[in-house]
């Protein structure tokens, strides 16, 4: 008989199905932590109204490494990732990159208690959470990097987030299908904002899915 921890750690898993050693190449020495976390949101995402019970059975393909793909276009300095509901990509981020500063900005009171557990549980003392929508902390947070899933559109997303963007920072938003329309229907406010916007593919794992995503820089800005 199993118990419900097990049938917990089991659920979500099409982990089985993936190749486990290009797996832990991928996530090198922070797998335990990607896989804590993939654990706690297969047993307690679905309840706690942070992931559908659908999207348990493409847990790791569909969200844990569609965030992890992120990871290289961010660059240094501290990241913020808006939006963060279930942790997607914020706390896979933090948990692959212990050494940065990660803060994430989620407006729900349910979703702030559900990041603060996750990053306490596996021991990411890298995350700041804070309460509040993206509008609401401009000029009191600079980030270097920012990171938006399943948010809102590009457009808004520009409108929104410009203001946290430190002198040199940029956004990474992880996208579907849909990047390149999104870009298009923002054109004039990109070039309002002076902003140059590149649509990249990030591939995970072979025979996976690629991730898009849409890298958002000023057009002013040297590098």
């Amino acid at each position: 008989m199993t118990s419900k921890d097990d049938e917990a750690e089991g659920r979500g898993t099409d982990l089985a199905s993936l190749d486990q050693v290009a797996l832990r190449a991928l996530l090198g020495a922070r797998y335990d932590a990607v896989a804590a976390f993939a654990t706690m949101l297969a047993g307690q995402g679905e309840t706690r109204g942070l992931i559908g019970p659908r999207e348990l059975e493409r847990l790791w393909e569909r969200h844990i490494l569609n965030s992890a793909a992120v990871v290289p276009f961010l660059g240094p300095g501290r990241i913020v990732d808006v939006g963060s509901g279930a942790g997607l990509p914020g706390i896979v981020i933090a948990a692959l990159l212990p050494d940065r500063e990660v803060v994430l900005i989620e407006p729900m009171e349910r979703r702030v208690a559900w990041l603060e557990e996750a990053a306490s549980e596996i021991g990411l003392d890298n995350v700041t959470v804070t309460r509040a929508r993206a509008e609401e902390v401009a000029g009191d947070l600079k980030a270097d990097a920012l990171t938006a899933r399943a948010v809102a559109s590009v457009d808004k997303l520009v409108k929104w987030c410009l203001p946290l963007l430190s002198e040199m920072g940029h956004m990474a938003l992880l996208k579907g299908r849909t990047a390149p329309d999104e870009v298009e229907r923002a054109k004039y406010v990109l070039r309002k904002a002076k902003l140059s916007a590149e649509i990249l593919t990030a591939p995970t794992l072979a025979g996976l899915d690629p991730t898009t995503v849409v890298l958002i820089s000023r057009e002013t800005t040297n590098r």
